[in-house]
């Protein structure tokens, strides 16, 4: 894979081989923060829980390597991925088979700003269905 600077996107991150589909493509490490950031950092996005009662929480998750670099699609995503709450990372797959060259894209979830990718879309969903088929080990 290679990262590369796309007009009116920013960087993107890129195929440098063909990729089967169901491959894994990339295995990211997660930074959990402090609770105490969570207000500045625009709230929770990764369920935790507290080993010493067993209650369940959330906490604001920055995701680390390429898992930070690609760009969000809803008509190109081919790139799906999941949360591995016990070792901490986000693990990345194709979809489908990518060819060399194309643009990894996923797709976000529930996003904070204009879908240029998504024209013409009448959804208003908050993507708790999409969140609800996210598979977690």
């Amino acid at each position: 894979m290679f990262q590369e600077i796309i007009e009116r996107l920013g960087r993107g991150v890129f195929a440098s081989r063909d990729i089967v589909a169901k491959s894994i493509i990339e295995i990211s490490p997660v930074l959990l923060l402090p609770s105490q950031d969570l207000q500045a950092h625009g709230g929770s996005n990764w369920p935790i829980q507290d080993i010493g009662t067993g209650k369940q929480s959330t906490t604001q998750a920055v995701v680390l390597g390429l898992g930070s670099i690609f760009n969000h699609s809803v008509r190109g995503q081919n790139v799906g991925w999941e949360r591995d709450l016990v070792r901490v990372c986000v693990r990345y797959h194709a979809l489908r088979d990518i060819a060399a060259g194309e643009e990894l894209c996923i797709h976000y979830g529930r996003i904070w700003f204009v879908d240029e990718d998504d024209e013409g879309s009448d959804e208003e969903s908050d993507g708790a269905e999409r969140l609800g088929r996210i598979e977690i080990d």
